[in-house]
């Protein structure tokens, strides 16, 4: 480094006219085979004055060699090498304030050469703006200088065209996600999409192993490494030792479009019933996006099957609402013949949902080895609660007014208990085409209890596109208002509602509840 700062002493600037700047390139290399820079990439070099690159403490610069062929004698080379290359630092701001601080130094170093006239080149292994340090100087000098940012081959490409297999296809998502990253994010992340890149390998291996274990990924998982270079390796992940793996190394999740299913085995299905929340996409965790994406077989109410995506390969088999036990059976049967099959249900598969149907199927005997899981999922009730306020933010009882599964009487008794606990309560299937009296009954059974003044909330379609969710008193509540797609929640004595200035309103019951 000294000896490049005492080049820049001795260097006269390129333009006699001092208010001229220099060029900034930011050049994309690729991922390490210097054939694959680009054209354009190798002018950049040509034009520049100064070719700047970064570097460990030992100097060793894989940018630079990729390009070393176009580097000329009259080249004046900036090195920048980086402080630290772990997180071990006593920089009094940590690691991060040890880069912030050199990244402010690099490019305070590259603004003289600038300033003087010269074009300065930053080299980038695979794209510049991609995971690549010479981001950090463009963002430094980008704004006062002239820049180019030249895009390169990356090496998420790279390892997709070495392993010779699509990344996505048709409306597939591809994530691409560091290695850096908590476990539990990297697994949540690696169940919930198509295909997938994880990058920045190294020491952070073991837990991306993990993470693609448990998130039920692993045997799809493919490994590159130094795609393009000298030593390169591809294999499957599940192959890899841990020791082995470098920093430029990529786990793969290729496209699951004609890729080869294993043939269903006796013994080898399951049945996962899962929640898909109250409406659509933006309601499934990440855990039951994973489920639906790996299931051979989707099995479920026609309007719940309607959420989930199409995907090649898997079946649908859709059906009416009143067949929940026919359906059960039927999911059951093809786990047993070793299918993967996930049972969708509204909201969460445990509340008044599928899971229950599911679940008194397998426990006869003639299903006791076919595997069962359940994943919740976003209720009606939370999801209603929390788009007007926090209504159920005490003690709340959940109680079902259809008639069809339970007398009418079991259902009064409940609504009495509920109501002489002074409980909020949340009512679903309040209502349906034949089912038209209960809603005024409750009404009137809950006013024996309740103030008239007690806070309703009606939550219509919560999250669909006819959406409606609006608060009225108890002694106002109109069962004419009231269908199957619409969820009550009746406040206790101390729940409480505020209009807001913009002419909405909020809903909440208060944590502590005032001694007798």
């Amino acid at each position: 480094m000294a000896a490049n700062e005492h080049a820049e002493r001795t260097l006269a600037p390129v333009h006699a006219d001092s208010t001229t700047t220099g060029r900034l390139y930011g050049v994309g290399l690729g991922p390490g085979d210097p054939e694959l820079m680009t054209l354009r990439a190798v002018r950049a070099i040509a034009e520049a004055d100064v070719i700047a690159f970064h570097s460990a403490r030992h100097g060793r610069s894989i940018a630079r060699s990729i390009a070393a062929a176009h580097i000329r004698p009259d080249h004046v080379e900036e090195p920048l090498v980086y402080p630290v290359t772990t997180e071990t630092t006593d920089h009094p701001g940590g690691y991060r304030g040890a880069l912030e601080d050199f990244y402010t130094e690099a490019a305070a170093r590259l603004a003289v050469h600038l300033d003087a006239g010269r074009t300065v080149a930053v080299l980038a292994e695979g794209d510049p703006l991609f995971y690549g340090s010479y981001m950090h100087m463009h963002k430094r000098l980008a704004d006062r200088y002239p820049a180019e940012v030249i895009p390169g081959v990356t090496s998420v490409n790279a390892a997709a065209a070495r392993l010779g297999t699509p990344l996505v296809e048709g409306e597939e998502i591809l994530t691409i996600l560091p290695g850096t990253l908590p476990e539990e994010e990297l697994t949540a992340r690696l169940a919930s999409t198509d295909s997938a890149v994880v990058m920045k390998l190294g020491r952070t291996f073991p837990a991306v192993r993990r993470a693609f274990e448990a998130s039920g990924r692993l045997p799809e998982a493919r490994y590159v490494e130094r795609a393009t270079m000298a030593g390169e390796r591809t294999g499957d992940l599940a192959d890899v030792e841990a020791g082995s793996v470098p920093y430029f190394a990529v786990a793969v999740l290729p496209s699951r479009i004609d890729a080869p299913r294993p043939e269903p085995e006796p013994g080898s299905g399951e049945v996962v019933v899962v929640g898909t929340g109250p409406a659509g996409p933006l309601w499934l965790t990440p855990e039951t996006r994973g489920a639906l994406a790996a299931a051979d077989a989707v099995v479920g109410y026609t309007t719940y099957l309607d959420r989930v995506p199409v995907r090649p390969g898997q079946t649908r088999h859709g059906s009416d609402n009143k067949v929940e036990a026919e359906r059960a059976e039927f999911a059951l049967d093809l786990a047993r013949r070793g299918q993967r099959v996930a049972v969708v249900s509204g909201g969460d598969p445990g509340v008044f949902a599928m899971a229950t149907a599911v679940l008194e199927a397998a426990a006869q005997p003639a299903y006791a080895d076919v595997p069962v899981r359940v994943l919740p999922g976003v209720t009606a009730a939370n999801a209603a609660a929390a788009r007007a306020g926090a209504p159920l933010g005490h003690d709340y009882a959940t109680i079902s007014l259809s008639d069809r599964l339970k007398p009418w009487e079991v259902i009064a008794a409940r609504l009495r208990a509920a109501a002489t606990a002074d409980l909020v309560i949340a009512l679903y299937n309040p209502g349906s085409k034949s089912r038209t009296w209960q809603v005024g009954k409750a009404r009137d059974l809950l006013l024996e209890h309740r103030s008239p003044d007690t806070p309703v909330v009606l939550a219509r379609d919560v999250g669909g596109p006819t959406e409606r969710v609006r608060t009225v008193r108890l002694a106002d509540l109109d069962p004419a208002e009231v269908d199957m797609r619409t969820l009550l929640i009746i406040g206790s004595s101390q729940t409480r509602r505020v209009d807001r200035p913009d002419g909405g309103h909020l809903v909440w019951t208060p944590r502590r509840y005032p001694e007798a």
